[in-house]
């Protein structure tokens, strides 16, 4: 079986960013650079880490282990119970992370307070939810894996032990993926930046969707160390993998707006389907207009489209990125909104493209209609950055600069610029896999599908934002921007993801996979 991880070269060092006391932390034209593989920096320095005056205090996030990774066979019958005691997985999970951000002033009196009062109760919920998973895979004749009952033991994050604050500091001047792209490569005066602290003076995320007097932040992140001059980071994008004789050149574009109908909601209907407020984030959608976490695939064939050709009724969603400037958003008191400390105001991109490109290495075939396909981690905080595949970078900076584990600060003039590569290998029979990864894949550094996987057309996506410029002043940011993720994961930018539902009907997939094939540049 393929599979789309991304095994990184070199041990990744995890960086500080400490609040300030011992309670803290609480365009141009288009351009699309090598964007084939999954990406991610790889920062190995332990330069300007910072501790804290009181380091017992200093639980920056709950780590719990992803179940649903470790899910790759689950029968039809056992789906729904499944997705549903995952989605009890990240209510816990975001529950707890609500009250560890809470309850600053008895964590620093009380050095157990967190392990008896929040890790451990969170460590039997956990166990009784993985144990459900078992009945519904064993009752629908699954067979289950003992071993992912060791997964309900969480442990707390010290800010000097988490990726909070990591990136910026590159002795090796980046390291290339074995897909071709090179995405590291921050240089090591961090752009200028202080990593001496965090944005966050009350400890902890504000529940109640106001934003008080921190700036307009939740919290929960980003901290300064998250942002970089992108005019101070070396280039890191590398040439594409060399063409052969099958190569695929050709590109489908389908113009599907910026969201414009307001379409959003924090559900996930590939990963929680049935569950509200599955993602515990908010969502743009462009296509399909009745994506919900109630979905399925006759609702969607029936639906409307944003999309030009109507024809196209796939779905394309990701988080919204927004500006925390102490907006008091639609969603300010809403779940997956300020509740869970994703606050201020939601941008709309200026931009949202959409391609689908070939293979440097082979024709390509259709895809299946109802292929889904996520790209990226959200909760690369504490997963690690194996499956991140987030691209950040400005206009005029694009062939040059991308970025995984920092957001850019760009020049005047330019714009913020989210890119998404898809995986372009698939196993040609599936859909969709318990763990939505392994039925999809991406190539490898030359190009090539592996283990038997087809090259299928490649989704590519480029949002562009008018973003306010970002400040970083005595190691604090303001005007900060952020992706809106799950709360335990501080906004980081390599959580960021996308989402794709193939809802175009066989004529048009056929369509879309000969022109590619022919070399043409179709919509």
């Amino acid at each position: 079986m393929g599979r789309n991880t991304r095994k990184r070269r070199s041990s990744m060092a995890t960086k500080a960013v400490a609040a300030s006391a011992a309670l803290a932390l609480g365009g141009g034209g288009l351009i699309w650079a090598n964007f084939y593989a999954s990406a991610h920096e790889s920062n190995n320095s332990g330069q300007n880490q910072t501790k804290a005056a009181n380091a017992a205090a200093q639980v920056a996030t709950i780590s719990c282990p992803d179940v649903g990774q470790k899910l790759t066979s689950v029968p039809n019958g056992a789906k729904q119970g499944v997705a549903t005691e995952l989605a009890n997985l990240d209510k816990q999970i975001t529950e707890a992370y609500s009250r560890l951000a809470s309850t600053r002033q008895a964590q620093a009196g009380d050095a157990g307070f967190v392990q008896n009062a929040i890790v451990g109760p969170l460590k039997e919920k956990r166990a009784a939810t993985i144990d459900r998973i078992r009945i519904n895979i064993q009752r629908a004749g699954g067979q289950f894996d003992n071993s992912l009952s060791q997964l309900a033991a969480c442990t707390t994050q010290a800010a000097n032990n988490t990726n909070a604050g990591q990136g910026g500091q590159n002795n090796n001047g980046g390291q290339q993926n074995n897909g071709g792209q090179n995405n590291g490569g921050q240089n090591n005066n961090n752009g200028g930046q202080q990593n001496n602290g965090g944005q966050n003076n009350n400890g902890g995320q504000n529940n109640g969707g106001q934003q008080g007097g921190n700036g307009g932040q939740a919290g929960n992140g980003p901290v300064a160390a998250d942002f970089v001059d992108i005019t101070k980071v070396q280039a890191n994008v590398k040439a594409k993998p060399r063409k052969n004789g099958q190569a695929s050149t050709g590109t489908f574009t389908t113009r599907c707006g910026v969201n414009a109908n307001n379409k959003f909601n924090t559900d996930n209907v590939i990963v929680a389907p049935g569950v509200t407020n599955g993602a515990h984030h908010l969502h743009d959608y462009v296509g399909n207009q009745s994506n919900d976490a109630f979905a399925n695939n006759n609702t969607f064939a029936a639906a409307q489209t944003s999309c030009q050709n109507q024809q196209d009724k796939s779905s394309y969603y990701w988080p919204v990125l927004r500006v925390q400037d102490g907006t008091k958003e639609f969603d300010q008191n809403r779940d997956g909104g300020g509740k869970e400390g994703n606050v201020g105001k939601v941008l709309k991109a200026k931009q949202a493209e959409i391609k689908f490109v070939g293979s440097p290495k082979a024709k390509v075939v259709a895809m299946p209609q109802f292929l889904r396909i996520i790209t990226g981690d959200a909760k690369t905080t504490t997963n690690g950055l194996a499956n991140a595949n987030a691209h950040w970078s400005c206009t005029g900076f694009e062939n040059k600069v991308q970025l995984t584990e920092q957001y850019p600060i760009c020049p005047q003039g330019s714009n913020v610029v989210r890119t998404f590569a898809f995986q372009s290998c698939w196993d040609g029979k599936n859909i969709d896999s318990a763990n939505h990864r392994t039925h999809v894949a991406f190539a490898d550094g030359n190009g090539n599908c592996q283990n038997g996987f087809k090259a299928i057309p490649q989704l590519t996506m480029r949002l562009v934002y008018a973003v306010p410029r970002p400040v970083i002043q005595n190691g604090q940011v303001k005007n900060a921007y952020a992706v809106d993720g799950f709360p335990e994961q501080l906004h980081k930018p390599s959580t960021d993801h996308d989402d794709f539902i193939n809802v175009m009907n066989a004529q048009l997939n056929n369509k879309v996979a000969n022109c590619i094939n022919k070399g043409q540049q179709c919509q």
